[in-house]
């Protein structure tokens, strides 16, 4: 909204079309809303999308419809959790929104990209509203504090800094909660003191909101950022930002097995065999996830988090596997050589089978050398790096193919 930014920009232009806003909740999405409708002059209808059905919507068309045509004046059409509408519903706005009738303001605490319609969201302008800090809720109760006409300005009231600086971190960004739990503290004490100074004080603060509420939908955009951030900050070898989005996503009620097979992808994927212990670990986290459950399956799981989190990266095993099914499913696919075949069954040796496989353990050192592929792909898929375990798997490849070298030589 600042001077120079888009939405502005519109306003300013008297060129606004529609938008959807787009964050937490308490953020200012219905009081914005409110706020441009004024601006612009337009009749303002507020639709709250559970509570809503199609023949709502086609009622309020109709008015704008006439309204527009009859007088010219606009029509701002306020969609409350406008993801909660079905894809008919949402069909039934394309047209007028396109052809102008309507001005769609769509709030969605779901990101729109995959909780609205590809072809409304192609329609409009999507802005994204972040979660307020505690230092932007305190200016907010500071405001309704000296507010006369919709606040408390009007009252004597002493207010203690730490009941403010409770409220505004509890909320975790929500004014509208802030803004509640003042009121109650306020209201419950009025009657009470009569015309005496009403205190707001830290305990009626705590006693004026409910305990914390984690927001998390296991099914939409919080699950798939919180499982982002926790396997980029194991990747990252960030323990402590590891236990916080596990402690999120354990405390938003998240599924532990999805929890854990997280975490057994980040050991095989950003660990491989630079430590191999992690992948045992989270193998163990997965199966105290399905067959213990909370409270006790949040060590095992804090535990491997935090070991692959502190573990040496390494990510060759990841770069093999994908380069070799690149190659299996791109390229020609390379027949098994005759001497790998299974020579167990009856008739095999007929064919050819197995014979001429040299075993390894005759050998003194457990190494022959033996071709296993059976052509050459001038290629080296697995490329072990000099961290962890895998710098020793480095030094011992390398030490056998120095001694195929030396045995070439002696040829």
């Amino acid at each position: 909204m600042g001077a120079g930014k888009l939405l502005r920009r519109m306003l300013d232009a008297d060129r606004l079309t529609s938008v959807i806003f787009y964050g937490p909740p308490g953020t200012g999405k219905t009081s914005l809303a409110r706020v441009i409708a004024a601006h612009t002059k337009a009749h303002f209808h507020y639709i709250s999308a559970p509570a809503a059905s199609v023949k709502d919507i086609r009622k309020v068309i109709d008015i704008a419809t006439g309204r527009l045509g009859s007088s010219g004046e606009r029509t701002v059409l306020f969609i409350d959790e406008i993801h909660r509408f079905n894809r008919a519903q949402q069909d039934v706005l394309l047209d007028d929104v396109e052809n102008g009738v309507l001005i769609l303001i769509g709030a969605t605490t779901e990101n729109p990209f995959f909780a609205v319609n590809s072809p409304l969201i192609s329609r409009s302008t999507v802005f994204q509203f972040e979660s307020l800090s505690p230092e932007e809720v305190k200016v907010v109760l500071g405001r309704a504090l000296k507010d006369s006409e919709r606040g408390f300005g009007g009252l004597d009231i002493e207010v203690d800094d730490k009941a403010i600086e409770f409220l505004a971190v509890v909320c975790d960004g929500d004014a509208r909660r802030a803004l509640s739990a003042l009121e109650v503290g306020v209201l419950s004490q009025q009657k009470a003191v009569g015309e005496r100074k009403i205190g707001f004080m830290l305990d009626i603060a705590k006693e004026s909101i409910q305990q914390k509420s984690i927001q998390y939908d296991g099914t939409g955009d919080t699950h798939y950022d919180l499982a982002s951030a926790l396997q980029k900050s194991m990747r990252g070898s960030d323990p402590d930002a590891t236990v916080y989005w596990l402690a999120r996503m354990i405390a938003g009620g998240e599924d532990l097995r999805f929890i854990a097979r997280r975490i057994a992808i980040c050991a095989a994927e950003d660990v491989g065999n630079a430590d191999p212990m992690a992948s045992v670990l989270a193998a163990s986290a997965v199966q105290v996830a399905e067959f213990v459950g909370l409270p006790e399956a949040q060590l095992s799981l804090a535990q491997a988090a935090i070991y692959i989190a502190c573990a040496p990266k390494s990510n060759a095993c990841t770069k093999a596997i994908g380069e070799a099914m690149k190659d299996v499913r791109a390229g020609r696919t390379i027949p098994v050589p005759v001497h790998l075949r299974d020579g167990h069954y009856s008739g095999a040796k007929k064919l050819g089978h197995g014979v001429g496989y040299k075993y390894p353990h005759n050998s003194p050192t457990g190494y022959v050398e033996q071709d296993y592929l059976g052509e050459d792909l001038g290629k080296e898929y697995y490329q072990p790096k000099e961290v962890g375990r895998e710098k020793l798997i480095k030094e011992y490849l390398k030490k056998l193919r120095n001694q195929v070298k030396q045995m070439q030589r002696n040829e």
